[in-house]
């Protein structure tokens, strides 16, 4: 069975250097579009206590300068600020002013061929065709593309897709997943999966080149000159951002590994519904909490489900996952079983348990209890 879907492709971009011009004009004119929009959506509040609706169009007649880029770019940026709005008015937080450098990207639409591919170029509005390098092929119908330059100055875009995908074969095969830190997954056939720790291994060279970095800016402090001016300090930056990209690609590249590999092979997949936003509150395990990315796991477990005809369940977070025997359902107390404490007898059937491993079990039989209910497409299921 086949679905159609909308894929991102991410693709590494090498402009020229009048195309790079372009793309810091854009990635000025958009954030400067977004601060200038949002500062006089708080002020006209402020008098009025009434949301203001203006638009990029309106700010054009007073900055020319934003007619030399994609106008497109900057029509995307009045949709993300309404839906940041939207998101804060559901409970998220407030929309944030921009700053120069700092996640520097502009989106833009495919409107009648304005976005298109070669074998090695992308077409885009303004510009032309910048060189690219393409790790697999593309196919369908393109309908945005955001381009983004990384702080180590490399230059990507995400091509959106609509595509169609042919979803996995059953297998017959249901797994339940326990997250943790020590072992990153534990399944309910017995397998645990290492937690790779990127940014642990990765730690000693940041904190020295970081260390580094913090001395040429108090020499260019010393000297009364710009850190943008400074060559030694600009040069360390990029040291530093390429130490952090390089954890995150390989992260990035495990998870999505992983994520697959369990998709492929399972039809059910169970697995908790943490609060990682309240559980990084704890400074001891923060830094561990972040580096395992479990919700950008589950993410990628959620959508890759989706694309290819297997079913995720969350477990709700109350659920007293490693508390409960999976033998006969007794329940222990928090006192009975504290963090410490790896494995347990059960006091009713005696059975000897595995914490990770009984708790994944339980959460695969809680996920299958969901996953049978009429009701389960509103309550469980991801």
């Amino acid at each position: 069975m086949t679905k159609q879907i909308l894929k991102a492709h991410k693709v590494r971009l090498y402009p020229n250097e009048e195309q790079q011009i372009f793309f810091a004009k854009s990635f000025g004119c958009t954030r400067f579009i977004w601060n200038k929009m949002l500062n006089d959506k708080i002020e006209h509040y402020k008098k009025t206590k009434t949301e203001l609706k203006n638009t990029p169009a309106q700010y054009k007649k007073e900055f020319d300068w934003l007619k030399e880029v994609d106008s497109l770019a900057l029509a995307n940026v009045q949709q993300n600020l309404r839906a940041a709005y939207n998101k804060f008015f559901k409970g998220s937080g407030f929309p944030k002013f921009k700053k120069k450098g700092q996640r520097d990207s502009y989106t833009t639409n495919n409107q009648k061929g304005t976005v298109a591919i070669t074998d090695d170029t992308v077409k885009l509005p303004k510009i032309g065709h910048i060189k690219a390098k393409f790790p697999d092929s593309i196919n369908g119908l393109i309908k945005s593309a955001t381009i983004s330059r990384t702080p180590s100055g490399k230059y990507h875009i995400s091509l959106l897709v609509e595509t169609v995908i042919d979803e996995l074969p059953k297998t017959k095969s249901n797994i339940g997943i326990d997250l943790g830190l020590t072992d990153f997954i534990v399944l309910s056939d017995g397998t645990k999966v290492a937690n790779p720790k990127f940014l642990a291994k990765l730690q000693a060279q940041l904190t020295r080149e970081q260390k580094i970095l913090a001395k040429r800016r108090e020499v260019a402090k010393a000297a009364n000159r710009k850190l943008s001016d400074s060559r030694n300090y600009q040069k360390q930056r990029i040291k530093v951002a390429k130490v952090y990209e390089r954890i995150t690609n390989c992260r990035k590249d495990f998870l999505h590994k992983l994520s697959f590999n369990l998709i492929k092979n399972h039809d059910v997949i169970a697995v908790e519904d943490l609060n990682v936003k309240g559980m990084v509150k704890n400074k001891k395990l923060a830094k561990a909490i972040a580096d395992s990315s479990w919700s950008a796991f589950t993410t990628m477990l959620a959508y890759k489900a989706d694309w290819y005809g297997k079913t995720l369940v969350k477990i709700d977070r109350w659920y007293p996952s490693s508390k409960t025997c999976s033998g006969c359902a007794h329940v222990l107390t928090k006192a009975e079983l504290p963090l410490q404490v790896k494995t347990w007898n059960c006091p009713s059937c005696l059975q000897d348990n595995d914490r990770d491993i009984n708790a994944s079990i339980n959460i695969l039989n809680e996920g299958l209890k969901l996953a049978t209910l009429k009701t389960v497409g509103t309550t469980g299921l991801a």
